[in-house]
């Protein structure tokens, strides 16, 4: 088992990196890319909604990555005129637009997994992963995207 967890970090922080490096000309981080994937996909989302949905952040709160992202302009705010309290959040016509690229440096890091598990049976390596992953948060933000139930605790 031992090896299997070095395994899964190590596969984690060469795609990081790799992933990391399409986007650094984009001036993102694969957090922040992440955050407008989701958004592109979801959209109207509240803070809260979209924190249920990611994978790079472990509260269910990412406000400071959003407000990155609102700095930046690619996120907006909006504030329901009914309930001050209720905001939701969408991508920018420039957030649309950056969020297009992102799309294009995760087709390359798709590239390269693809290489790496040619001839392999993806289907069984996708069902022994999501069988682990499902049993964490993360991987139950991932099976929300997905649409799939969430088991209750």
């Amino acid at each position: 088992m031992e090896e299997l967890r070095y395994l899964i970090l190590a596969l984690q922080r060469e795609g990081n990196r790799i992933l990391a490096a399409q986007l650094r000309p984009l001036g993102l981080t694969p957090s922040q890319a992440e955050v407008l994937r989701v958004l592109h996909d979801h959209q109207p989302l509240t803070l809260s909604a979209l924190g249920h949905l990611l994978v790079c952040e472990t509260t269910a709160s990412p406000s400071r990555l959003v407000d990155r992202l609102v700095g930046q302009e690619l996120v907006e705010r909006t504030i329901d005129p009914d309930d001050r309290r209720y905001v939701t959040l969408t991508l920018t016509p420039q957030g649309r637009r950056l969020e297009r690229r992102v799309v294009t440096a995760e087709n390359h890091m798709h590239g390269v997994l693809e290489d790496l598990v040619a001839g392999q049976s993806l289907q069984e390596t996708l069902h022994l992963l999501r069988t682990m992953a499902d049993e964490f948060p993360a991987g139950q933000a991932l099976a929300r995207r997905r649409g799939d139930p969430i088991p209750a605790d």
